[in-house]
């Protein structure tokens, strides 16, 4: 008898991907705070992974970063696509996963889009507090 589709079966493999995503936040953000990269763009950076979106088959990891203080964002996330592929082979030691997934990484642009409709909502209406009258 042919398995039914679900909705989880569809969109993919259901909570694993996000577990899985969160796990690998982690442990890049360990990498990266340890310094394992010499590349120069990154030097004096603090960089933050802000989330770590996984492909339903776990193959492949989209990871958004932003640099502290949001200077030099372009360049930190060309010199972390260089190195991806030796992040996923540190990376392979941290997680227990039986694939590691390939790495992307991707500017997070979230916070200032955030910032850009808080400065649009205040301008819209000036002076007041967000609470009814």
């Amino acid at each position: 008898m042919p398995r039914r589709k679900t909705p989880t079966t569809e969109r993919g493999a259901g909570q694993r991907p996000l577990r899985v995503g969160e796990e690998l936040r982690h442990a890049l953000a360990r990498l990266l705070e340890r310094g394992v990269l010499r590349d120069p763009a990154l030097a004096g950076l603090s960089i933050t992974v802000t989330e770590v979106r996984v492909s339903p088959d776990l193959k492949n990891a989209t990871a958004f970063v932003t640099p502290l203080g949001g200077v030099g964002g372009t360049e930190a996330v060309k010199a972390l696509n260089h190195a991806g592929a030796h992040l996923r082979g540190l990376m392979a030691t941290e997680v227990r996963l039986r694939y590691t997934p390939r790495l992307r990484f991707v500017l997070d642009t979230s916070f200032d889009n955030a910032s850009r409709i808080e400065r649009v909502l205040k301008e819209i209406a000036p002076g007041e507090d967000g609470h009814g009258a």
